[in-house]
């Protein structure tokens, strides 16, 4: 048996390591070289943050939201304990920022370009950029107090404090983002409300403990407040509201609006009918497949500046007909001309839409797919398209073939049985399409195929955003697969050719052994 002190020492070993590495980034910090960091920052950061630090390098201008100015001192993620007359970041803020980089933002992750030390050089210098950390300690770290442990009791009181805080009038009902109000940076540039069912998407990490400190220090230069007591006792909610707050919103994350790495085929299911619309219960049988949506770069008019990011997309076909749900997540419901509309974002409000796109002809994938953008002269493509409308003439529902951008010709919807809904509730969009499988215009309409890969892409409109026209966001060639039916023959054929298989080795066994006699 081990003695006590031979475990003592082990224990004694162990903490001491563990004390070393969590030292060893306060280390760093301290020893960070300004001057290497100086070289780090002119080869590759300046593009974007600008020569002297204020925001203004070349690529500046192609983005939202912008870069950091260093120069003013303002950080909007902070871990840092409150000040009110030095509100500055830790080191270890910028150094994380600068090491996991800003999902949804230009800002890349250095972790996988700039070595340990470098990383730490560069927080060296950009700490030189503004006078707000002249002669000034590095901050201690905020106050966690104890975490509140996730339970049916603490998420439902979290979500009272939630609505109590009128944390919904930005973050919305459901916590997707869909505002009532118009939100906007203290320097005029438009802001959008974190989507808290897409924790992958925060820009300041997502544990518990990242959601308290935003909580806790709220966001500087944006609408988000601080709902920490200051240093007089002053303050909205307490530490273990903050933590039932924090459960709430760690709640409200929905995985299936997440792409998971891999799965690029919708898989249709196959039914005896199809469901009557895009909220029919039935759509939950079928499994759905989340796409990324990129900003459409490549034509005029480009956009750099998207809202919405991914889309959630189902099938299922009958012996006739086929039928496509495609979800997303959307700040706003933007129909035109709806001017008491309380989303109304800047700009002209324009229709939300969605559109689907899928090869004309079938059998010539073997040379190759159509160009993505509304294919080619050589390999056409039918697009079905579907937008919110306006307050007038209602949603809208078209389908056409095209042989490349703003050369497309109008198909006959009604013959291929193609009708498109829509409906938008607490920050979703559910739009259902359906048209028969196969049609009489061959030249004009996809004519679908059980149980082959079809290639297939997805675009979206965000009507608040200034989308419209080409201006949106899509995906590349994904594929579509309607499954063929699992019936009795399915099962039984392989069975049959597995009995006669046996049997025959029976017999054969048998006529061996007749022969050896």
């Amino acid at each position: 048996m081990r003695s006590t002190k031979g475990i003592m020492t082990v224990v004694t070993a162990a903490a001491l390591a563990v004390y070393f590495v969590a030292s060893a980034g306060v280390a760093l910090a301290a020893a960070g070289d300004a001057k290497n960091g100086e070289a780090i920052y002119m080869k590759k950061c300046w593009w974007c943050h600008g020569k002297e630090g204020e925001a203004d390098g070349p690529g500046a201008n192609f983005m939202i939201p912008p870069p950091r100015n260093f120069t003013d001192g303002v950080y909007k993620y902070k871990s840092s304990a409150y000040n009110e007359d030095l509100d500055i970041p830790r080191d270890e803020d910028l150094y994380r920022m600068i090491s996991e980089g800003m999902p949804g933002t230009s800002m890349p992750e250095w972790s996988k370009v700039l070595d340990e030390k470098q990383r730490w050089d560069l927080v060296a210098y950009i700490k030189t950029l503004t006078d707000m950390f002249e002669d000034a300690p590095n901050p201690a770290e905020m106050s966690y107090g104890t975490p509140v442990a996730s339970s049916a009791d603490s998420i439902a009181k979290g979500k009272q404090l939630f609505k109590d805080a009128k944390c919904f009038e930005c973050h919305g009902e459901g916590g997707r983002g869909n505002t009532i109000k118009k939100l906007k940076e203290e320097s005029g540039a438009k802001l959008w409300p974190r989507d808290l069912s897409k924790p992958w998407t925060f820009r300041s990490g997502s544990e518990p403990k990242d959601i308290f400190a935003r909580i806790s220090a709220g966001i500087p230069n944006t609408p988000m407040p601080a709902h920490a007591a200051d240093t007089t006792g002053n303050g909205k909610l307490s530490v273990e509201d903050r933590w039932h707050v924090v459960n709430y919103v760690m709640s409200l994350a929905d995985e299936r609006m997440k792409t998971k790495e891999g799965e690029i085929v919708v898989k249709g299911v196959y039914r005896d009918a199809l469901p009557k619309d895009e909220n029919d219960p039935a759509w939950d049988i079928a499994e759905g497949t989340t796409f990324f949506l990129a900003p459409q770069i490549i034509m005029n008019d480009r956009m750099y500046d998207p809202s919405n990011d991914t889309i959630l997309v189902k099938a299922t076909f009958t012996d006739k007909e086929v039928a496509f749900l495609l979800e997303w997540n959307d700040r706003t419901k933007s129909v035109k001309g709806d001017t008491n509309a309380a989303t109304l974002a800047w700009g002209d409000l324009n229709p939300d839409g969605v559109a689907i796109q899928t090869p004309l002809g079938l059998d010539d994938l073997a040379t190759g797919k159509p160009y993505f953008g509304h294919g080619d002269a050589s390999r056409p493509v039918s697009i079905m398209h579907w937008t919110s409308g306006d307050v007038e003439k209602g949603q809208t529902a078209t389908m056409f073939s095209s042989i490349g951008a703003g050369k497309k010709d109008a198909s006959d919807g009604a013959a291929a049985g193609f009708v498109s809904t829509g409906s938008y509730n607490a920050g979703v969009w559910k739009v259902m399409m359906k048209r028969s499988l196969t049609t009489g215009a061959k030249d004009k309409d996809t004519q679908f195929e059980v149980g082959k890969y079809i290639p297939i892409a997805f675009a979206n409109w965000d009507g608040s955003n200034g989308e419209v026209g080409s201006k949106h966001t899509l995906t590349t060639w994904r594929w579509l697969l309607l499954k063929p039916e699992t019936g009795s023959a399915v099962v039984m054929v392989p069975l049959m050719v597995f009995v006669l298989l046996v049997a025959g080795q029976f017999v054969f066994s048998l006529v061996g052994r007749k022969e050896e006699d």
